[in-house]
């Protein structure tokens, strides 16, 4: 490295840079690679070109008496990952909202499931202890029926179990009724609330992703103190 002039050196940093061969991040590794090498990749015109190239809006955005390319490719680097980082919090808030708003629907199904299921309930036995009162009715009203009686009371016995046989055939289709509606909202609500539990899921999932940092997530302590020794260097290198 050492026997290539200056010049050379250059010119491969000009190509590298002008093919995207090379970007920031590599021109701040070139640079912390010896001092020669930090001096070259210093160069005004090589951060003018990845200025220009990674940030085409950036000539219209500083005032002509800022200092090198170097500084307005920081600053607007700067800019950028805060708008990044600006970004990304307010997807995951939005995901914690999405996940905050599913469990309040989840809560909601859940309770009017509940609900349903104890009407449900409720209506079959209703429906059971009317249909045990109809039959003892019905088996009384026979047997009293067959018991000899004078004719008018014979026919007033009738026409009230007939009454009574009308009012109870009534209500039993009025609570078969209700079953069958109870049973159809129980379905409704146990599909609904399968569905709202996995979108759930997805949005849990979603966030785990959103949140996930490989580095951050690292715990390994030499790897830390390496990361943290790359980033002072590769600070070191663009200021």
């Amino acid at each position: 490295m050492s026997e290539l002039p200056d010049e050379l050196w250059s010119q491969i940093l000009q190509i590298g840079v002008k093919t995207s061969a090379l970007t920031y991040k590599d021109l701040c590794c070139v640079s912390i690679s010896s001092p020669r090498l930090r001096r070259l990749s210093d160069h005004d015109s090589l951060w003018s070109h990845l200025l220009s190239s990674d940030y085409p809006s950036s000539s219209s955005s500083f005032p002509s008496s800022a200092s090198s390319s170097k500084s307005l490719y920081k600053i607007r680097l700067e800019r950028d990952r805060y708008r990044k980082k600006a970004a990304h919090t307010r997807a995951v808030l939005r995901k914690e909202s999405q996940i905050a708003e599913h469990y309040r629907r989840v809560g909601q199904l859940e309770e009017r499931l509940i609900e349903e299921t104890s009407k449900c309930t409720t209506t079959l036995t209703e429906l059971s202890n009317l249909r045990t009162v109809r039959f003892g009715r019905l088996r009384e009203a026979t047997v009293a029926l067959n018991v000899w009686q004078p004719e008018v009371i014979r026919a007033r016995q009738k026409q009230i179990v007939e009454q009574c046989s009308v009012s109870v055939d009534s209500r039993l289709r009025t609570l078969d009724m209700e079953l069958k509606l109870c049973k159809q909202q129980i379905a409704i609500f146990q599909k609904a609330l399968k569905d709202e539990k996995k979108r759930l899921e997805l949005a849990k999932e979603e966030l785990t992703s959103l949140k996930y940092h490989p580095l951050k997530d690292h715990k390994s302590m030499n790897s830390s103190n390496n990361d943290s020794h790359i980033k002072r260097r590769s600070k070191d290198a663009i200021n």
